[in-house]
């Protein structure tokens, strides 16, 4: 998938607060499908990194129960404005994403 991912990291202080939003449909696997009646099958993403100088200062393991187009938000230290900071995830069915981006100096 491309450009399934929007990253907004903003430093204030010491204090980076990372946000996130991922275009996916996080199908549960029990929902029919309007039309046919089947199931849709599942499809969600399974793990979400990211990652700031390379070591990785979040780790989430998703499953069903997260809402399609999933918004993330955390907060960390240890970090600059114009560091580089990468979110990936991978999905049940092996697909991937990723995405490279500055952290900026909040207004």
């Amino acid at each position: 998938m491309t450009d399934s991912i929007k990253i907004l990291a903003e430093i204030e202080g010491e204090v980076v607060t990372f946000k996130s939003l991922m275009r996916h449909p996080m199908e549960t696997g029990q929902r029919r499908d309007e039309q046919t009646g089947e199931l849709v099958p599942a499809h969600f993403i399974r793990e979400v990194t990211v990652e700031h100088g390379g070591r990785v200062v979040m780790t989430a393991l998703w499953g069903t129960g997260i809402s399609a187009n999933p918004y993330l938000s955390f907060k960390f230290r240890g970090a600059k404005a114009g560091d580089p900071i990468r979110l990936s995830w991978v999905d049940n069915r092996g697909a991937a994403d990723t995405l490279l981006a500055e952290i900026i100096k909040a207004d």
